[in-house]
């Protein structure tokens, strides 16, 4: 798989409620400029936005990588979520629904996942957390003139 054509990977800080923010602004327009539907943006920006909070929450901050994706036909976003905070003890509890460490309602790692099409934690107590997602854009076929 190589990079696209269009704009490169970017780095993006996650260290305070404004960065969440940015790093909403910056996901849906990477989507945008690869060819994602409104409803495929949204379920992005909706993974990323749960991602990035988990990153400054529970990770204590860290940085988002944005990597557009280009495999022929098809384009995709990979977005890797890094942070060195304490680590995922028990990462099967941490993905089933309703589990939260937090006073949330439990769905941020495990919503994410069902959000997109590929997603990967590798996480280690007392070193950090790295979650990597990717969706790719569908495209949807023109639509026909009826005679």
């Amino acid at each position: 798989m190589q990079t696209s054509r269009h704009a490169g990977p970017a780095s993006l800080p996650i260290g305070s409620d404004a960065d969440l923010a940015w790093v909403r602004q910056q996901v849906r327009q990477a989507a945008a400029e690869l060819g994602f539907g409104l409803v495929q943006q949204t379920k992005l920006v909706t993974a990323a936005s749960e991602l990035a909070r988990n990153t400054l929450v529970h990770g204590g901050g860290g940085h988002v990588q944005i990597t557009p994706l280009d495999a022929g036909q098809s384009r995709g976003l990979r977005l890797a979520f890094v942070d060195t905070g304490p680590g995922i003890r028990d990462l099967d509890q941490a993905l089933t629904d309703g589990y939260t460490s937090g006073g949330g309602l439990g769905l941020g790692l495990s919503g994410a996942k069902r959000l997109v099409q590929e997603f990967e934690v590798d996480s280690r107590p007392g070193e950090g957390t790295t979650v990597t997602v990717t969706a790719w854009a569908t495209v949807v076929p023109p639509s026909r003139t009826v005679p």
